[in-house]
């Protein structure tokens, strides 16, 4: 697998952490130096480690901020 670099331009907040430290995140990050975008995945404290996760362009995030308003209980 080829070296990949990341930059997290923002942390936007925690989603949720395991109980191991692991955290679910939302951050807006740069990915072998394109365009940030939004990206939610895992982290290992001290972002050492990362899991599978989701990058979104501005557009789909905004998109999935609407289809999450619309859930109810």
């Amino acid at each position: 697998m080829a070296d990949f670099k990341y930059e997290i331009v923002e942390e936007l907040g925690v989603i949720s952490e395991s109980s191991k430290g692991w955290t679910k995140e939302l951050n807006l990050v740069s990915w072998n130096g394109a365009q940030p975008k939004y990206d939610i995945r895992d982290w290992a404290p001290e972002h050492q480690k990362m899991g599978k996760g989701i990058t979104l362009t501005k557009e789909e995030a905004l998109q999935l901020a609407e289809l999450l308003n619309n859930i109810t209980e």
